[in-house]
This record gives C-alpha cells, structure tokens and sequence, in this order.
C-alpha cells in the first residue's frame, strides 16, 4: 500500500501517470479524501504525473488526537513530496486543501510552479460555528453533520437530482474519523491568511462556485482572486465540491490556466509530435516525403493549426476527437481519411467497439448508407489489424 510516514503521521496517497510528466499534487476539502478528484484524472493523466493524498484525520491517513494546525498540513504535504522525490509541483487544493496552497505559496514558493485555490477561502467562517461542529462530532460522530455537510457540499439542484456522486461522497464522510475530522476543523477554525496575500507570487487560478454557501466568492474568492498579485479566477454554476458538480468545466479552467502557452510558441513542433503519435512515423515520414515547393506551405498549415492547436487542446481526450473526426468522415463520406482515423485508432486508442458506436450513430444522422460504406472500411481495418 503506497503509504508514507511524515513526522509521525503516517499519510496514504497515489501518485500516477509518467515520471516525465510535470507533477500535479491535488488536495481535498475537508470530510473528503483522495477519492475527491476522481473525475478528474483521466483526463489530467495525459499531461501530468498526478499525486493525490489523504490530509491527516481524513481517508486511510492516521488521525492523531488533538487540534490540527496549518503548518502541520502544510509540512505534511512538503514531508511527503520530499519522501517522494519530488522538488517543484502545481497544487491544485479545494476548500481546506485550498488553505494548504495559500500556506505552500507563502512558505515554499519556490516549490511551487502554479496554484489552483478551488472553493476556498482567506478566512472560512466565525471561529464558534467550527467550535460547534467539533463538539457535534466529538459528541454525536459524523452522523451529526452530515446533513448540514452534504447540504454545504452540493446544491439543491444536485441533491434533487440524485447526483452520481452523493452517495459516493456521504460515505466518505460518515468514514471519517471524528477525531481527525475535529482536528482539521481546528485548522480552518484558526486560518487566517488576508494578512499576506499579497504576498503570494505563485501564478494563482481562483476557481469559484456561485451557488457555494460555505466559501462564496463574495468575501471569500473574490478577496483572493483581488489581494493576490496577477491572479485570475473562474466562477462555476456549482456548491462547494465544484470539481463534483461541474467535473469537465472545472478541468478545463485547470488545464487551460496550467497548459497557457507563451503567444509566441510556434504549435508546429508540437502538431508535428502528436500528428505522428496519431497516424504513425510510417505515413507522417510518406507525407513530408512527398512534400514539395507547391504542397511545403499546405503542410504546415495543417500541421500548425489543424494538429498543433485544435488536435492540442486538451477540453476533449484523443480518443473523444477521432471518434468525432470518423463521424464527420462517414457523414461528408470523405472516406480516405475515413479509412486512415480508422486505420490507426485500432493501431493507438481505438477498439471495434468504438468504430461500432460511431458508425450506429453515423446511420441515425448521416443516413444508412453512409453507415453501410462506413463498415465495410471498418471491418476491413479490423481484419487488417488483426
């Protein structure tokens, strides 16, 4: 089991993707763990080595008694990037994990390579409404908060709605140890940041949820989002969890602030790299090959702007875009290029069943013979492939 013992805190965690990816450390709210972020990490695996965590008192981490400090989550986080071999990293953390990156970017900045603050806050609330909640949990275990919790986490909409997650996230937090739960209230209790965010020189995102009654950008976000220098912010139709209510919006605001390429970065480097991840050296090499003075300029159009900026930006995964590349093929019955996407998807991140779907779709809107044609190729391409 991928644990780590920081001090004498034992903390489990899960640190995946490529160990050449730059590092992404994400950090829970409070009454959550790890399992926090799991709408978001497939589509942030392609472009990062991601590390999730269990904050102390939360998920599979050790609960120490007593009242939790921020400099304690704070060098809990450092302890363990330490152990892991990690020097510098972006931080996403919401709520709670939010206050962890406010501490990080104040005393570790040079750790630091961006910070997301998600549903957070300078300050989060009276000192007597987290004395209140300690003592009910203390007193009456989790079943004691979890309705005003689960009312604070997700709005009404969501809860009459069913959201997939609820049930998910209700049990996480009845499996919470009070105790660790009470110390962490503790820290929130006492964190107060207003004082220094000016300080703060980390390129920052503020990501805001309009319909948050715990952290709402009126006195919260938009004090963030103003007091630390150059920071931009997103606000989202979500309650508290955001990244829960509004899982792709919430991912793109996080890949588009952390993947903001300088103006001047020619894409055709990067259109030439993935334009061969996508249809293989083999006919990438035939194509330039075949290049001349006529053709040269059309090129590297395409591979600029068609490969290099649209086939780059990360709102929709490979996989989702050659889907839709095969159904407007089929439907425009642009059929080389059809046969080529289907050719190399089996080859990369395509299955028959992929092909199957797309074209069942293709008959419905594009007409059945269009489908017909469509699996004729298809099915000589899976023959081909093996």
């Amino acid at each position: 089991m991928p644990f780590a013992t920081v001090g004498n805190t034992r903390l489990f965690y899960r640190l995946e993707g490529r160990a050449d990816r730059p590092v992404l450390v994400l950090s829970h709210s409070i009454g959550t763990d790890l399992g926090l972020w799991a709408p978001q990490v497939e589509d942030l695996l392609p472009h990062f080595q991601i590390l999730r965590y269990d904050t102390r008192g939360h998920g599979a981490s050790d609960a120490p008694e007593g009242d939790y400090t921020i400099d304690q989550l704070g060098n809990d986080l450092l302890g363990l990037v330490d152990a892991l071999g990690i020097s510098r990293f972006a931080f996403c953390g919401l709520s709670m994990g939010g206050a962890v990156g406010q501490w990080l970017a104040r005393r570790a900045p040079e750790r630091l390579t961006s910070l997301i603050l998600a549903n957070t806050s300078p300050r989060f609330g009276p000192r007597e409404n987290w004395q209140t909640r300690i003592r009910a949990v203390l007193d009456g275990g989790m079943e004691a908060i979890v309705p005003l919790a689960m009312q604070r986490f997700f709005c009404q909409q969501a809860l009459s709605r069913n959201c997939v997650y609820l049930e998910g996230v209700k049990s996480v937090l009845l499996g919470t140890n009070p105790i660790g739960y009470a110390g962490c209230c503790a820290v929130l209790r006492d964190f107060d940041s207003e004082a220094w965010l000016s300080e703060i020189r980390v390129p920052t995102l503020v990501i805001a949820g309009d319909g948050d009654i715990s952290t709402p950008w009126e006195g919260h976000g938009d004090v963030l989002a103003r007091e630390i220098p150059g920071a931009r912010s997103v606000r989202l139709p979500a309650a508290h969890l955001s990244n829960l209510e509004c899982p792709r919006s919430f991912t793109a605001a996080l890949l588009e602030f952390l993947q903001a390429a300088p103006e001047a970065e020619d894409p055709l480097k990067a259109g030439l790299e993935i334009r061969r991840a996508l249809l293989g050296d083999a006919h990438v090499d035939r194509a330039i090959a075949a290049t001349n003075d006529f053709t040269r300029e059309f090129q590297a159009l395409i591979t600029r702007y068609a490969w290099g900026t649209i086939w780059t930006r990360p709102g929709l995964d490979l996989r989702t875009r050659r889907m839709l590349v095969l159904a407007m093929m089929a439907a425009l019955g642009r059929w080389e290029e059809f046969r080529l996407h289907v050719g190399a998807g089996l080859a990369h991140e395509l299955e028959a069943c992929d092909l199957k779907e797309v074209l069942l779709q293709a008959a419905i809107y594009a007409g059945v013979p269009a489908a017909n044609t469509g699996f004729h190729i298809a099915s000589e391409e899976i023959e081909k492939a093996g």
